[in-house]
């Protein structure tokens, strides 16, 4: 893994020391491998030469330079992203995000493709149908963190738990049940299957001075689930689930601190 950025080398090696940067961070001064890569940020070349005062454009800017506006510095940068890029040399995946300040985790990342990892276990429990296991992609964020919030589900014996309809959660494919005491065929889960939802932590100044003196927060929510057996529909249910993740300085609050 390595990151490409167009800072010169010493800024890098700055940025690496204060962040606890251990892979490769490369140096594209002239930002020709970005331009290669079809990913230079031309929004921001734009805005230093367009005098127009156009919301669009400006809009543009806050989203995709800075929201401080164009300054002439910020020329040569990319759209931040990741690619994934297997042996042989093909991409296989990219992640860029819609607001320069937001940036997915690795451990993210990971998870969402389906890798091998070690996530941070939260809270397990059961219910009279089921077993759900929480936890999250990283152990601590800051602002602007892209990360993900877990939980693997896995129905008792003998249980369904009903798919639902529609969702931009992202459930996984479910199967076809006849339910006989109703003749109803309908999608549900037999067999253990997770569930990701990503969480972003607000990059904006508000945020950012609300977590400066923040050591952790607990994220909740709730499982809701109707669940079956071969002869009865039970009541629906829900169960608590809740998150802790520290919080780390933001690399802005980083240098501030650094002599």
């Amino acid at each position: 893994m390595a990151a490409i950025s167009y800072d010169p080398p010493a800024v890098l090696r700055d940025f690496a020391q204060r962040s606890g940067i251990t892979y490769p961070l490369l140096s594209d001064e002239d930002s020709v491998t970005i331009t290669e890569y079809g990913i230079l940020n031309t929004v921001a070349e734009e805005g230093i030469e367009s005098k127009s005062d156009d919301p669009a454009l400006q809009a543009d800017i806050e989203r995709y330079v800075s929201v401080f506006g164009s300054v002439p510095f910020i020329v040569g940068t990319t759209f931040p992203g990741t690619f994934i890029v297997d042996r042989d040399r093909r991409v296989t995946a990219r992640f860029f995000e819609d607001f320069y300040r937001e940036r997915s985790t690795v451990s993210r990342i990971m998870l969402r493709r389906g890798a091998d990892t070690n996530p941070i276990s939260g809270l397990e429990g059961s219910t009279a149908h089921l077993t759900v296991r929480a936890y999250q992609s990283n152990p601590e964020v800051s602002v602007g963190s892209l990360f993900v919030l877990g939980f693997d589900i896995t129905p008792e014996p003998g249980i369904c738990v009903y798919a639902p309809g529609a969702s931009e959660l992202g459930y996984p494919a479910s199967e076809i049940y006849h339910f006989a005491p109703l003749d109803e065929r309908i999608p549900v889960y037999q067999t253990r299957f997770t569930l990701l939802q990503d969480v972003v932590v607000a990059a904006s100044s508000k945020a950012e001075r609300a977590l400066r003196d923040v050591e952790a927060i607990t994220l909740t929510g709730q499982l809701e689930y109707q669940a079956c057996n071969d002869t009865v529909c039970f009541d629906p249910v829900s169960v608590p689930l809740s998150w802790t993740v520290a919080v780390a300085a933001s690399d802005r609050q980083r240098a501030n601190r650094s002599p």
